[in-house]
């Protein structure tokens, strides 16, 4: 028999939201605030937050796989970046045209242009330079099944935003350029709440399957108001994907919040209320 109050057994399985931060009380308000976000919402969501200024980290099911849809882009992008930088090459006019419109507005057949000119060979050579090491590209061309997790979409981020070995200071620049210039009916996702004193970089994706209905995920670069943070936000299990969107927010939200409380609410950066994105190019089931 339980005793009174105690959980049920599963609730000691479900994964929880871990924080830590260099700065008192933050870690402890950022978990019970991004668990309050979540405690209504279903589907299965993965969270990943760094804040370099704070030393400051959470994580909430840091290495389940998700089918990535379009967040994968930025993946391409920095291989073919990287690829570029091994013969001290610049991009080609053709590729910085398919860069562009694959980044701002999400657009499938240049991903699949630049996919089929790298090859999975150069894309898994990149994840490894990265340490990428749970990211699984799509096979058979299907780049929007590539499999995706939210401790190397942070690492990704992390190498596009600071100094290293692995991308250029030029390609790091690249990448957040484009990443800044995505069109207004994609800027949703985690660029929600923030203050309009940071700069908002952003790439979304989203992508209905016959199992675990919608995947809706969103990662982000953000810096100013003292902060130089990222946030990854992947779920399926939406039931539309609306409601995976929303899911996110939430989530972005009170991050935001919490690490800049200072802003006012008011200036906060509003996100689009019709969410697009183009289809996946994947196979139906």
């Amino acid at each position: 028999m339980l005793a009174a109050g105690a959980a049920p057994a599963a609730a000691a399985t479900t994964p929880q939201v871990t924080c830590t931060s260099g700065q008192a009380g933050l870690a402890a308000k950022l978990q019970k605030d991004i668990t309050a976000a979540l405690a209504s919402r279903s589907g299965t969501v993965a969270v990943g937050l760094r804040d370099r200024t704070t030393n400051t980290t959470c994580t909430l099911r840091a290495t389940s796989s998700y089918d990535s849809a379009s967040v994968v882009k930025v993946t391409v992008l920095a291989t073919l970046l990287w690829d570029a930088k091994k013969t001290n090459r610049y991009l080609t006019t053709r590729e910085a045209n398919l860069a562009t419109a694959m980044i701002t507005k999400s657009d499938n057949n240049a991903t699949t242009s630049l996919w089929k000119q790298l090859g999975v060979t150069k894309v898994k050579g990149f994840l490894a330079a990265a340490g990428m090491t749970r990211t699984v590209p799509g096979s058979g061309g299907y780049w929007g099944l590539t499999q995706i997790n939210v401790t190397d979409e942070q690492r990704l981020l992390s190498l596009v935003t600071a100094k290293n070995t692995v991308l250029s200071d030029n390609s790091r620049a690249y990448i957040l350029k484009l990443m800044g210039k995505v069109i207004s009916s994609q800027r949703w996702g985690t660029p929600a709440g923030a203050p309009s004193t940071v700069s908002v970089h952003v790439k979304n994706g989203w992508l209905e399957r016959s199992t675990h209905g919608w995947r809706v995920h969103s990662i982000g670069a953000f810096q100013g108001a003292g902060h130089d943070y990222t946030i990854s936000v992947l779920t399926h299990g939406n039931s539309t994907m609306t409601y995976g969107v929303n899911t996110i927010q939430a989530v972005a939200k009170v991050i935001h919040r919490d690490l800049i409380p200072a802003a006012a609410a008011t200036s906060r950066y509003t996100p689009t209320t019709t969410p697009k994105e183009a289809y996946v190019a994947v196979p139906q089931g």
